[in-house]
């Protein structure tokens, strides 16, 4: 690979990274370089101006943003905050789409709307970028997709549009792993403005397996082919475990001597699914994705997830049957678990007087639990702590929905949140100790609660998965990797 770099004489401040296409290994680069940046004393920030996704997390200043930058804030050694992602999308079907601005969610809009709101967009994109530079030294910037989308370069915000207006340098990524890298790469460039491509200062090529050497002979020729250097060569980290920006990782992780086996129905617009990464990444823990037109399998725990449009996805629920198959589970001594959108469907009435996820107005609930559900306006973003039903075990979350629930099945709850001078009554249990509902996110992240509710379950494990920790490694060990690969001479340290 060739050392050439486009020549500075100081630090750079912004960096940009974006990719030939989605998935090609931005958010974990972005995080690498916020990890390696913080290992070597330099204040890092991380930086997605704006993100589509329905996997989101509530900062500690009350707003909601994407989950790939709360991971990106925790590989800075960071709290999350809305400055880090002023533009959050999160659709609501194949049209429309909550947009969120700095944290809050202004208005539903389609697509050729938001296009006119673009520019009031960027002026928030640019806003919290500004407040960002004052305080950090570096700027790590995640773009979106792809810059090379002709259709959407027009009011750009998410790529070059944003790269040009604060002048920063970009690198572009693209996965190997995909087939048709170097197609993939020089197309891209090839397809950005004289001043954008004068902006891109190298490639990096991710998720590379096998040796090295058979690829030289490639990167020479687009060394010489685009006049870009190749930043580095990101070998294929096996098994790295950190949350997916978006996409339900759907790798089946089978082990012969799982001791529980527990479904959880992957709901088109289901939201924030890396509640269950400590339940995947247990070796003692058959974990399954239900998928549409799959039958849900034999277990003893099933898990209703969050859902960005609940009445929608509670009909697409009914429409493959898993309904009844619920009932079958339940009748058979199964548990079931419902969070936030899935526990609102297992009351009996969920009702959108203002159409704020859809147009249907109410449906029926499954009927498990003796609550009703109205969706309001505004949407309730909190951080929590608290304990489980015992009043022992503690649990740490948060919240993100628009529904209340109320009814008498919520008398009998499933956590107690909040701190001892005001304690908050918290979802339900019900009256046969099957059925267990909550609106608390990140339920089994902490070790000690997944362990109390598999023993509610009635499984005992011998080991747990405490998330916070396993982020922690696997985010050393990808900045490890990366480091090792990477060239970082362009930052001029």
């Amino acid at each position: 690979m060739s050392q050439a770099i486009m020549p500075r004489t100081a630090m750079i401040r912004t960096i940009m990274i974006q990719g030939t296409t989605s998935d090609a290994g931005k958010t974990t680069l972005v995080a690498a370089i916020c990890r390696i940046l913080k290992n070597r004393g330099i204040s890092v920030v991380p930086f997605k101006p704006q993100n589509m996704a329905l996997n989101s997390a509530v900062t500690e200043d009350g707003g909601e943003i994407g989950r790939a930058q709360a991971l990106q804030a925790q590989a800075a050694g960071l709290k999350p905050h809305t400055d880090m992602n002023p533009i959050l999308i999160k659709p609501t079907s194949d049209t429309k789409a909550q947009v969120i601005i700095h944290g809050k969610a202004v208005s539903d809009m389609d697509a050729v709307v938001y296009h006119d709101y673009k520019k009031h967009a960027m002026n928030a994109v640019l806003e919290s970028f500004h407040r960002l530079q004052k305080q950090y030294d570096v700027i790590v910037v995640e773009g979106a997709g792809s810059p090379a989308e002709i259709n959407l370069r027009d009011r750009d915000i998410a790529n070059m549009g944003f790269a040009e207006a604060v002048d920063c340098p970009v690198i572009i990524i693209a996965d190997i792993d995909r087939g048709g890298v170097f197609a993939h790469l020089v197309g891209t460039l090839d397809l950005l403005s004289a001043s954008e491509q004068n902006r891109v200062i190298g490639f990096v090529i991710n998720r590379f397996r096998g040796d090295l050497s058979l690829l030289q002979s490639g990167l020479d020729w687009l060394e010489q082919k685009t006049g870009k250097p190749v930043l580095g060569v990101i070998p294929y980290v096996q098994g790295l475990k950190l949350d997916a920006e978006d996409s339900l990782d759907k790798n089946v992780r089978k082990n012969s001597s799982a001791k529980v086996r527990i479904a959880v129905l992957a709901l088109p617009r289901i939201s924030n699914n890396n509640d269950f990464d400590a339940l995947r990444f247990n070796s003692e823990i058959d974990f399954t994705w239900v998928g549409p037109e799959h039958a849900i399998p034999a277990c003893d725990l099933i898990i209703i997830p969050g859902s960005k449009n609940v009445c929608a996805d509670l009909q697409f629920l009914r429409d493959q049957g898993w309904d009844k198959s619920i009932a079958k589970h339940l009748r058979y001594g199964g548990k079931l678990i419902g969070i936030c959108g899935g526990f609102q469907m297992l009351g009996k009435t969920i009702a959108d007087p203002d159409a704020i996820e859809s147009a249907v107005g109410e449906i029926k609930g499954l009927g498990y639990l003796a609550m009703n559900t109205i969706l309001k306006p505004e949407k309730i973003l909190r951080q929590q702590q608290g304990f489980l039903w015992d009043k022992s075990t503690s649990v740490v979350g948060y919240e993100i929905h628009c529904g209340i629930s109320q009814g008498a099945a919520l008398l009998k709850p499933a956590l107690y949140l909040g701190h001892e001078s005001m304690r908050v009554l918290d979802g339900a249990i019900s009256e046969d100790n099957q059925i267990m509902g909550t609106y608390l996110h990140g339920l089994f992240d902490s070790a000690a609660a997944t362990q109390k509710i598999l023993q509610w379950v009635g499984i005992e494990l011998d080991c747990f998965v405490s998330i916070d920790d396993l982020r922690e490694q696997e985010l050393n060990r990808l900045a490890s990797e990366v480091e090792a690969v990477l060239n970082l001479d362009w930052l001029n340290i």
